[in-house]
């Protein structure tokens, strides 16, 4: 068993552990880092969402062995110090969440669609963000999508 080595929200780790255990239940439960939820538990619903490498991901599918030289971002490391991510932003603004639990994993796959395609169209946004809400508040998705696009476009 090799050490990785990778950073979570641009704190170096270290991890010496079972190279299979998926990267959420690091997070959770070595780093601490409770904002990134367990949904399903096969990459499906999209809860468990950080970005490796820019990339959004579902954290509850990932090993800890892909990760030897990655840079992890989880909703709590999003925002620059006090300053929201622009979809942090639109996310309040437009007043999505409604239970709130899926909504880490939807601005952080938010946020990597609106920097691979700073307009992305309603199709594109139905290819780019495949996470589930249970509560239904995809009107208030869209909407803070398309808001956040706007912000991310005029700074």
């Amino acid at each position: 068993m090799a050490s990785i080595t990778f950073s979570i929200n641009g704190r170096e780790q270290m991890f010496d552990g079972d190279e299979d255990m998926p990267l959420l239940w690091h997070l959770r439960d070595e780093a601490g880092l409770k904002g990134t939820k367990f949904g399903c538990g096969i990459g499906q619903c999209g809860a468990c969402t950080v970005h490796v490498d820019g990339e959004a991901v579902r954290s509850c599918s990932l090993p800890m062995a892909s990760l030897d030289g990655a840079n992890v971002t989880t909703i709590e490391g999003l925002a620059q110090g006090d300053k929201l991510h622009p979809v942090q932003e639109a996310w309040i603004e437009e007043d999505v969440p409604q239970c709130g639990y899926c909504q880490a994993g939807q601005i952080m796959a938010t946020a990597a669609l609106l920097k691979s395609n700073p307009n992305p169209s309603d199709d594109d946004i139905n290819e780019g963000v495949t996470n589930l809400c249970r509560c239904g508040t995809y009107h208030r998705i869209r909407k803070a999508i398309k808001l956040a696009a706007s912000k991310m476009q005029q700074a």
